[in-house]
């Protein structure tokens, strides 16, 4: 037994953990918002028809298919003496909360094209100061630890703040969103306002709180571009993974997208009852995925809970309107798993590939994730207002501000597909595709320990180069 064998990850502290949860509450509150109410608001709201949306959302992801890489290769190169993350976040959200602020002020009464602009323009000017906040935080866990438990632990506290911040995502636009003809659009103005503010508060505090390891700045040398492209997409467990993560942004994208949908008309409840059922055994499974993950596994544990929230889901179509709630509770259950587990498989990926080159390159992974799945929330955006207008469903637009209930057959069917059935289908193959994720037992805790001793050299080569600039 050698010296390193005794290596114990780095452990946090309670409050720790609950500092950490802070960025994610002020991003989700944000993005809660952002993918829960854009398609109502631009579709329903304003009018604007599926055919804008839908090239929005084409373009929206040929720009996020280019920004995502980008600022994770960059960030990745990056060496300041504040870090190579920390800047990023915390000089970013001012511009975060100014873009997502203007997404809601377009003019109520402009035409198609002007509609689309504006939309287009503050879609793409939010996801890049999005992109920038949510890389590098995602970035930052595989670094501040390299124990299972203590991500676990780390993601429960941002998972747990981010459904906070998701659920008031949900609840703020229902309060202060027009709900009849001649309502005003004021008062959703100055919650966005306020929500702007208040989220760049949060996530600049943590800023403040949360420390980078100087070695990964210091000692790591970057990879050259090409070679950080081969390591990259060479790694058979973050190909795996990022095929899985497609397929539960895509379910979380229609779901989140379609709550409005689902509760005004097929329910007939207003939408925080329906959240409700979401979101309260969400929050009980998130800090029960340790238990999934000790049993388990954290890979197992991720296609277990996939599986629970895919059934669920798919059911939603085929059982009496009276028991949607309750599938809607079972897949809140399930959810848990991709909301707590998926970022520290990543950072598994992230250990294995410092193993094969010798750094660490949290950026380059999570900006290569969100090149591929990204696509998946621009799906989700034009899916569901392409299958309302090819079900002849009637807008509120159309009624000059009211709430049409009376949906054709087809129109509820449509919602419950979206909803339902292909946000289900999408959980199924996800846990499908991760039997072939190969970071599992022996081989995982051969990953683990290497990792521990590089990073015990690496510490130690800091305090030398240190040690010789003093002297």
């Amino acid at each position: 037994m050698t010296e390193h064998t005794a290596l114990q990850p780095i452990k946090l502290s309670v409050g720790y953990k609950f500092t950490w949860g802070l960025a994610a509450l002020g991003t989700s509150l944000i993005s809660g918002i952002y993918g829960g109410l854009l398609t109502i608001f631009y579709q329903d709201y304003l009018g604007l028809s599926a055919y804008w949306i839908g090239i929005a959302a084409t373009i929206y992801a040929l720009w996020n298919a280019f920004n995502d890489p980008l600022f994770g290769y960059i960030t990745d190169r990056t060496r300041s003496k504040r870090g190579r993350r920390i800047p990023y976040m915390r000089f970013t959200a001012p511009f975060l909360a100014l873009t997502f602020i203007l997404v809601w002020f377009a003019p109520p009464q402009a035409g198609q094209q002007a509609l689309f602009w504006w939309m287009l323009v503050t879609m793409l000017l939010y996801d890049t100061f999005y992109t920038i906040i949510g890389l590098v935080y995602s970035a930052l866990l595989p670094e501040v630890t390299e124990s299972d438990a203590q991500r676990n632990g780390l993601q429960i506290s941002s998972s747990l703040f981010g459904m906070l911040g998701t659920l008031l995502g949900f609840l703020i636009p229902d309060l202060v969103r027009p709900k009849s003809a001649g309502d005003s659009f004021a008062p959703l103005y100055i919650a966005m306002i306020i929500v702007g503010l208040v989220s760049m508060a949060l996530i600049m505090f943590t800023t403040y709180k949360v420390k980078e390891r100087p070695e990964f700045t210091v000692v790591d040398q970057p990879l050259p571009f090409w070679d950080a492209i081969r390591f990259t997409f060479t790694s058979k467990s973050f190909l795996v993974l990022v095929a899985e993560n497609f397929m539960s942004i895509l379910m979380s994208s229609l779901l989140l997208g379609s709550i409005f949908y689902l509760a005004d008309y097929v329910m007939g409840w207003p939408a925080i009852q329906l959240l409700v059922f979401l979101f309260v055994p969400l929050l009980i499974g998130i800090p029960l995925t340790s238990l999934f993950r000790k049993r388990f596994g954290v890979v197992a544990a991720q296609q277990v809970l996939l599986v629970v929230a895919g059934v669920a889901l798919i059911a939603i179509a085929f059982v009496p309107t009276a028991l949607i709630p309750v599938c809607i509770a079972v897949a809140g259950l399930g959810l848990s798993g991709p909301q707590t587990l998926t970022n520290v498989l990543f950072a598994q990926v992230a250990d294995e590939d410092e193993v094969r080159s010798g750094v660490r390159r949290e950026g380059a992974f999570f900006g290569v994730n969100a090149l591929i799945t990204k696509p998946a929330q621009s799906i989700a955006i034009w899916i569901i207002p392409f299958i309302l207008e090819r079900t002849d469903f009637v807008t509120r637009a159309s009624q000059l501000g009211e709430t049409f209930l009376n949906q054709p057959a087809q129109a509820v069917l449509g919602i419950k597909v979206f909803s339902g059935v292909l946000p289900g289908a999408a959980c199924l193959l996800g846990a499908l595709l991760l039997i072939w994720y190969p970071l599992r037992g022996a081989y995982l805790e051969d990953v683990q320990h290497t990792v521990l001793v590089m990073h015990h050299q690496k510490k130690d080569e800091l305090e030398r180069r240190i040690s010789a600039a003093q002297n």
